[in-house]
């Protein structure tokens, strides 16, 4: 009896050692995010020295410095930020959901909905709002995402990782071949819309953020509050039902955030592919499969990658400056090939 007990008191002891590494682990991502920030506010294409950097804070005068770090800079950092870290969750809760490696808001085609809904509301309707942008980002995203889990479940065996990433893969192709031919037949909406859909923060106010906040907050929320029953229906749904979890609604939910999370990422900064599919992998290395601690630390890493990713897109070519998308491409591209080659079953 006493080495039943002493075993079951060593184990709660790893247990909460295990959880204070975790939240130390948190804390440490919270420090260089923060770092993160404060470097792309400090760099740029326009080279402003650290003093005036902490001047634009303290003691505003009014003059361009401060205009641009206010204005300009201040409000890209926390929209990349934002991004990178409702992209990441969305990829960790449809890596979950669906049991695919692959799974990635851009991959399964819930960016291309979301891009050929918005570049349809410009061609088709005239909208210039953000705020309407992210209606229809929402409506394209949901859609796309509907039409690639049907296109992936039909045929013998249900749905597997390889048919969702086929049916997403050529889903994409067609939503963006028909974005294409919308942009072609009217320059002014490709004048409009170009630099969006090589995916960018560039030029973003703080009005903008402010008009897609509530959004991303109510789909980090509900993420989060899914965590434990997106974990037990990550090991199946054979399982999750003999534990009694109401499968259909969980999923229903969990797809309602990752819609809103994927459509306002792509309504305030176009499409961005890759960090849904990185970010989530990384943080499980360090993690394990469990998503309560999975989707905070997607949270921060994802933040730390896209802000990341700005500030090389800055410095890089400077004073020219590159598509955020390239950047991320740069990154993913060879981590998704390594996903496709060694880690996706059929």
């Amino acid at each position: 009896m006493i080495l039943v007990r002493s075993g079951v008191g060593r184990k709660r002891v790893r247990m909460l050692r295990a959880r204070s590494v975790l939240l130390l682990g948190l804390l440490v991502s919270a420090g260089v995010l923060f770092v993160c920030l404060l470097a792309s506010v400090r760099f740029g294409a326009a080279h402003i020295g650290t003093a005036d950097v902490l001047g634009a804070f303290v003691d505003y005068d009014g003059s361009e410095e401060d205009l641009i770090i206010r204005t300009l800079r201040v409000p890209r950092a926390l929209i990349a930020a934002l991004v990178g870290a409702s992209l990441a969750v969305a990829g960790a809760i449809m890596q979950g959901l669906t049991r695919n490696p692959l799974a990635d808001p851009g991959i399964l085609g819930i960016e291309a909905g979301a891009a050929l809904a918005v570049v349809g509301a410009v061609f088709l309707l005239g909208v210039s709002s953000l705020s309407t942008y992210a209606l229809f980002a929402f409506v394209g995203g949901g859609a796309a995402a509907l039409v690639v889990y049907g296109l992936g479940s039909l045929g013998r065996g249900g749905m597997t990782p390889m048919k969702l990433t086929i049916a997403g893969a050529a889903l994409a192709a067609l939503l963006s071949s028909l974005t294409t031919a919308m942009l072609i037949l009217n320059q002014q909406t490709l004048e409009q819309i170009r630099f969006w859909l090589a995916g960018s923060v560039a030029g973003r106010d703080l009005d903008l953020l402010l008009q897609v906040l509530p959004y991303i907050l109510v789909g980090l929320l509900l993420s989060l509050a899914l965590s434990r029953q997106i974990t037990t229906l990550s090991l199946g749904d054979d399982v999750a039902v003999g534990l009694g979890q109401r499968t259909g609604w969980v999923k229903a939910l969990a797809a309602v955030g990752v819609v809103l999370l994927a459509g306002s990422s792509v309504a305030i900064a176009g499409p961005i592919g890759f960090v849904g599919l990185v970010v989530p992998h990384v943080v499980r290395f360090f993690v394990g499969v469990d998503y309560r601690w999975i989707l905070p630390y997607s949270i921060f890493f994802g933040a730390i990658l896209l802000v990341s990713a700005d500030i090389a897109a800055r410095v890089v070519l400077r004073p020219q400056e590159l598509p955020l998308g390239v950047m991320t491409a740069l990154v993913g591209g060879p981590v998704f090939i390594y996903l496709a080659r060694w880690r996706v079953k059929r």
